[in-house]
């Protein structure tokens, strides 16, 4: 199938970053075939109109957990502690591979409608969360949480996320990663386990890292050293590392990250909303640490909007560092789109030719895109998602004029409604 993205205004790289210009963009396959020159041999079935739109590279929500949407305003105004051992997993406890797949279908409902292609999804559930990856059409990277002490190659959960992993390599819009829960749930045997594993496969980490205060304060009292130090020490960052939150960083910490090579991945409104504070984005991209965007899940953030955090991660560091010029609107579009994909090791997150073809279309003639000024500084300041119209995943059209092509949407809110009733929500 061939799609025809004419004369619209685009987000494109240029000499000197992201520049806003008119362009016809064509999409052959699964790729950018071609910007403003036709590729030889071109057919195009599918023609989309640009007068009033702008195409942006889709959102990559680097860091979530799509399962957890049916726990939306479920457990809110608790301290970190307190909301994940008392109130979330025991929710977690009774969820079943069902529900996980119908919480996952909710939240890919949400980010697709709100622009985003691709998520990174730390999972109690692979084999359901891939079903629902592979019908929505989305790019997602997944990884099954683990948790454990001892240096054990037969250890179960381990086992069964390599077993699981299995189920999603024929789909090309589905990678894995290894994902040791936090070091607070992981011994630093066990971290070493699961990094010699994924050394031996090629692939990467995702990891919590240094999130609460609380975490810190009991490293520090356990084994005399920070999160990040623990993970260094347990060989985490020998391999390709994506580490959300990084919010009490102190010390050697941004160095090693740096050092290393370490992605780190914000998620300013779950941080804010668990009181765990502001991640120091300034000061981690002045050493030259890959931040990328994430929400988190909507346990804690309640939302899986990237645009939602695109302004909160252009505003709140303002306000905290007390300067205008901390964080532009630019490097918040490139920790959205471009530095997500260079975390995930995906071959998109620009509008380049030989890109995948992962666009989000929105619309310039909403109240809140108008007048259609500085549309980079708009992304990340005046709008709030619904502007998306129309987005392209892997070549194809899954949603069109704000309708989804690959999910039945009122299928989905009747399943969550039954098992929120079920789960006492």
């Amino acid at each position: 199938m061939g799609i025809v993205i004419r004369d619209a205004l685009a987000a494109v790289p240029g000499p000197d970053g992201i520049e806003i210009s008119r362009h016809t963009i064509y999409v052959a396959g699964d790729l950018i075939a071609g910007i403003d020159e036709m590729p030889a041999g071109f057919s195009g079935d599918e023609v989309v109109e640009g007068r009033n739109r702008l195409v942006i590279p889709g959102l990559i929500n680097a860091h979530t957990h799509t399962y957890m949407s049916m726990m939306r305003n479920s457990a809110d105004d608790l301290p970190f502690m307190e909301w994940l051992f008392e109130r979330v997993s025991p929710i977690e406890d009774q969820l079943t591979g069902e529900d996980a797949y119908w919480a996952s279908l909710l939240s890919q409902i949400e980010m697709i409608r709100s622009g985003t292609t691709t998520f990174n999804d730390m999972q109690m559930h692979i084999h359901q969360t891939t079903k629902a990856v592979r019908e929505s059409g989305m790019r997602a990277v997944i990884c099954r949480g683990l948790v454990g002490d001892a240096y054990d190659r037969e250890d179960t959960r381990l086992r069964e996320a390599l077993e699981e992993m299995e189920d999603g390599k024929d789909c090309s819009r589905l990678t894995f990663l290894l994902g040791p829960h936090a070091p607070y749930t992981c011994g630093p045997d066990y971290l070493r386990m699961v990094a010699d594993t994924a050394k031996t496969m090629g692939i990467g980490i995702h990891i919590h890292l240094s999130e609460s205060v609380t975490e810190i304060e009991n490293m520090r009292k356990e084994h005399d050293c920070t999160p990040i130090e623990y993970a260094a020490r347990a060989g985490v960052f020998e391999v390709p590392t994506i580490a959300a939150h990084c919010v009490q960083l102190e010390g050697e910490d941004i160095s090693i990250l740096a050092r290393h090579h370490v992605s780190v991945v914000t998620n300013p409104a779950s941080n804010m909303k668990l009181g765990n504070g502001f991640a120091p984005v300034q000061e981690l991209l002045d050493a030259g640490v890959n931040v990328c965007l994430g929400t988190d899940g909507a346990a804690s953030n309640n939302a899986q909007n990237m645009f939602r955090e695109m302004s909160h991660l252009a505003l709140i560091h303002k306000g905290w560092h007390r300067t205008p010029q901390c964080i532009s609107a630019p490097q918040v579009f490139e920790a959205a789109t471009s530095a997500g994909a260079k975390a995930l090791r995906l071959n998109t997150g620009s509008i380049e030719v030989g890109k995948k073809a992962d666009l989000a279309i929105l619309r310039l003639d909403t109240a809140s895109m108008m007048p259609n000024n500085n549309l980079l500084a708009a992304l990340c300041y005046s709008a709030d998602g619904s502007e998306t119209d129309t987005v392209i995943i892997d070549g194809k059209i899954v949603m069109q004029n704000r309708e989804l092509k690959t999910i039945d949407e009122e299928k989905v809110y009747a399943q969550i409604r039954r098992m929120c009733e079920r789960l006492g929500l």
